[in-house]
């Protein structure tokens, strides 16, 4: 193995500077039953073999009885396939220490600067199918439906009996297939309790792996986990390391945060958070967020969804300007831009409101109180909206019940909520430098994980497995920026 490969630097580690005293209980050859691998030589291979892109351990298995790295990696011996895939599903206790182990490597050689810090998530697919996916509702009618079809296929054979035998055999092959299926989602929802959002309402549940969840990503919707990752700028090191299923990209924030304070303190260096900046897109970006960052110490930076729009460059970008209009016709179906809150003229003295078209509207009521802000609502009167010539441009649909609803902030002074404050400083001439470097931070980590390295799949299920699975392949990536430290 020459110095300066990614396989040197790994059997340098694993050999010198890793300590796996926790997985001493696991190797132990007695008299009976096949030998026992050495913990360091499955680690080798494992991590090895996902940095090739050899996630699957039958691949791992047979590489090491083909290619010449393994085989030197491993000494030459051959696990079994099964004996790789238990070992990763076992590690749920052991990744922990082992990940903290090599960040302290990365430290001791400069690689970590705790200047600043990035957040993003990396959607990939699980091992799961997509079509085994639906709220309870939804796999009912779906049991019904292969039922249904199970039965089909016995009402042909009754009135068919003059079938060929091979016609016969496979028609009862895709009728015990069905009824498995069948079987599988009765059984599931049976001894499963549905899943619930945050709003208290259904969401669906998959029955292979009903920690994951469906996801949009930009190739399509896939069935899998959202892998969390907060990197240092200096060398891009992944410092924490977590997926989630069904859980919102918001919600991953504040337990993201902690368990990088964590870290930092395993390190030695507990008040990072107090110089340390903080970088985020918007899929993080909610007014429980940043106000819990704010108790956090961490100078952050966390976009919003119009923080772009705002932005002077990107208004004068013909390219972006364009890509915006085509997306807000696809949303609208055509239809005019409807008049905003800003189109009404308020008046918080005489607390009254004006529409466009020069209609008084009624105050409906005063007092709202929404994520602690106060607000006065001012409605249409039904009259005029039905017959205003400015409707399409008003409202989505013709006024049946009520006319045109708008609601205004009072007392402002008194009401700068966290996202105003973020705002403000994020669309600054600093704070747009400071998010500016976010993407060169994060974004690189994710590419050489899923397209440089190959892992871009989970092959085990449950929350616990894929997490181990998932920081294996961050460890992966951490050890590749030690590989010209180490000679």
């Amino acid at each position: 193995m020459i110095p300066g490969t990614f396989e040197y630097a790994l059997a340098h580690i694993v050999d010198n500077h890793l300590d796996l005293s926790g997985f001493e209980q696991w190797y132990c050859n007695d008299k009976g039953g096949a030998a026992a691998y050495s913990p360091s030589v499955m680690l080798k291979i494992i991590l090895f073999g996902y940095s090739r892109g050899f996630i699957s351990s039958r691949r791992i298995a047979n590489a090491c009885e083909t290619n010449i790295t393994f085989m030197s990696l491993s000494g030459d011996v051959q696990p079994h396939y099964t004996s790789i895939a238990a070992f990763v599903a076992r590690m749920k206790d052991q990744i922990e220490p082992l990940f903290t182990q090599v960040l302290m490597i990365c430290d001791k050689e400069g690689l970590i600067g705790r200047h600043m810090f990035a957040i993003d998530g990396c959607k990939i697919k699980s091992n799961a199918s997509k079509e085994y996916s639906g709220t309870f509702e939804e796999l009912k009618r779906k049991e019904v439906k292969l039922r249904k079809a199970s039965q089909r296929i016995l009402a042909r054979h009754q009135a068919q009996d003059g079938m060929s035998g091979d016609e016969v055999s496979h028609d009862l092959k895709q009728k015990a297939k069905l009824d498995n299926s069948a079987s599988k989602i009765s059984e599931f929802m049976a001894t499963h309790q549905e899943k619930l959002g945050s709003r208290g309402k259904p969401v669906k549940s998959n029955i292979t792996d009903n920690d994951s969840a469906k996801m949009t990503t930009s190739k399509g919707t896939i069935q899998g986990y959202n892998g969390i990752a907060i990197n240092d700028d200096r060398h891009q090191i992944i410092l924490q390391a977590q997926t989630w299923g069904s859980v919102g990209e918001q919600q991953t924030l504040k337990p993201a945060i902690e368990q990088l304070h964590h870290q930092l303190e395993k390190l030695g260096t507990p008040n990072a958070f107090e110089t340390a900046k903080f970088t985020a897109d918007s899929g993080f970006h909610s007014e429980a967020n940043l106000e819990y960052i704010a108790t956090t110490g961490l100078d952050s930076y966390i976009a919003d969804t119009q923080f772009r729009s705002r932005n002077p460059l990107f208004k004068t970008s013909e390219t972006y300007h364009t890509e915006q209009e085509k997306r807000r016709l696809k949303r609208s179906k055509g239809r005019p831009r409807l008049f905003t809150r800003e189109s009404f003229h308020f008046d918080p003295t005489t607390n009254t409101c004006v529409c466009p078209a020069g209609k008084p509207l009624w105050r409906q009521s005063a007092g709202i109180i929404t994520d602690g802000r106060s607000y006065s609502r001012f409605t249409g009167y039904l009259k005029d909206c039905r017959v205003c010539p400015l409707q399409r441009q008003c409202m989505r649909k013709p006024p049946k019940s009520t006319g045109r609803q708008v609601q205004f902030l009072t007392n402002l002074a008194q009401n700068i909520s966290h996202s105003d404050r973020m705002k403000v400083k994020i669309d600054s001439s600093i704070g747009r430098r400071q998010y500016s470097k976010r993407l060169g931070a994060i974004e690189p980590i994710f590419g050489n994980i899923t397209v440089n390295k190959g892992m871009n799949k989970f092959t085990l299920r449950g929350q616990d497995k894929v997490n181990t699975q998932w920081q294996m392949y961050c460890l992966v990536h951490n050890i590749e920026k030690l590989r010209s430290r180490l000679h």
